[in-house]
């Protein structure tokens, strides 16, 4: 097949899709297909007039990627677009995404999980894998997706949204329920969450948070075993536990080697593992999810667990959760590409 991997684009998770997008391309090409990576941003400025020929490029164009301590800096990369402009969509990325059998989304955050390119892709008749554009802009707005769950009876822990000024952060630092937990409702790889242990370390989050945008979810803060689980198709795969090096699970804990431990399959016991398969499927279902996601809970002192947000496009490098999980049940890297590009040409959408 051709496919093309979307992957990059202008988003503070650029280098966690470029990385993922990196392995995903060789790993269908190592499967027999012509598969080649393309940035949603940045484009093909230099492609040839027969955009055909570059399914057959050396290495599938992958580059070479790898994530930083920091995320990366989105002017730097806007403006090393020789072509500027205001659009997400570099030149000729459409133009090869309709030459593909379809296009495997390795985008992660803006543009990739906020289900509008999905939107571009269903409008153009492209075929693309994972979930369709409504559920992944859900699933990517943690407010509208903590409302679903709720609506479902799916335990998440207490929370509200905010939508503040920097002139409201004093009076809010000294009103809000301790111990809880300060997230953008957009983000993604744990950027722009924080969780104060004191109301000055509050206020600060509350101040920092803004960056990322004026509304802004705070939850109450369950304490126990992190736990994330992947669906792939209509089953649940091992849980993996994650127990970070330092106090908190930040970006760096995510991605750099040795900032935290994870465990997979996650030393629970039988019955805890059921019931986290079974919760995993229950928001997969409920947030309509398609193919494969992964939702992240915490399963507290009394065995309680509680569903703390669904990830749509959840990173696939290949030291990524999904993978460990996948690996766990004996399939290889290669063949969970192969797999979700097979469950998604099975998919027939149609555009709104």
């Amino acid at each position: 097949m051709k496919i093309v991997v979307l992957a990059g684009g202008l988003s503070s998770e650029r280098a966690v899709s470029l990385v993922t997008g990196s392995g995903v391309c060789r790993a269908l090409r190592a499967r027999g297909h012509r598969a080649v990576l393309v940035d949603l941003y940045l484009g093909l400025p230099d492609a040839p007039a027969d955009l055909e020929t570059l399914f057959d490029a050396p290495d599938g164009l992958c580059p070479s990627a790898r994530i930083d301590t920091q995320a990366p800096d989105l002017e730097a990369v806007k403006r090393s677009r020789p072509s500027g402009g205001d659009s997400h969509i570099g030149p000729r990325v459409l133009d090869i995404c309709a030459l593909a059998d379809v296009v495997f989304i390795g985008l992660h955050g803006q543009d990739g999980e906020d289900g509008r390119i999905q939107a571009v892709l269903d409008l153009t008749g492209v075929p693309y894998t994972g979930s369709g554009h409504l559920a992944s802009a859900v699933a990517m707005d943690k407010a509208v997706s903590k409302q679903i769950m709720d609506s479902a009876g799916i335990p998440t822990p207490k929370w509200q949204l905010l939508d503040y000024t920097s002139a409201d952060v004093e009076r809010l630092a000294a009103e809000l329920p301790m111990p809880c937990v300060v997230k953008t409702v957009g983000g993604g790889s744990s950027l722009g969450v924080y969780l104060p242990e004191d109301r000055p370390a509050l206020k600060t989050a509350l101040e920092e948070v803004l960056r990322y945008g004026s509304r802004v979810l705070v939850e109450e803060r369950i304490f126990g075993r992190e736990l994330t689980v992947a669906v792939l198709g209509q089953r649940w795969l091992p849980a993996v536990e994650t127990v970070p090096a330092g106090k908190e699970f930040d970006y760096a804990a995510k991605y750099q080697a040795g900032a935290a431990e994870e465990t997979c399959p996650a030393r629970i016991t039988d019955a805890e593992m059921t019931a986290a398969g079974e919760l995993a499927l229950r928001v997969h279902r409920a947030l309509g999810l398609e193919v494969y996601s992964r939702t992240d809970m915490i399963l507290d002192k009394d065995g309680q667990l509680w569903c703390l947000e669904a990830n749509s496009l959840p990173g696939m490098t290949p030291t990524s959760f999904v993978p460990k999980e996948a690996a766990a049940v004996g399939m290889s890297y290669e063949e969970l590409c192969e797999e979700i590009v097979r469950q998604s040409c099975q998919l027939k959408r149609r555009a709104y």
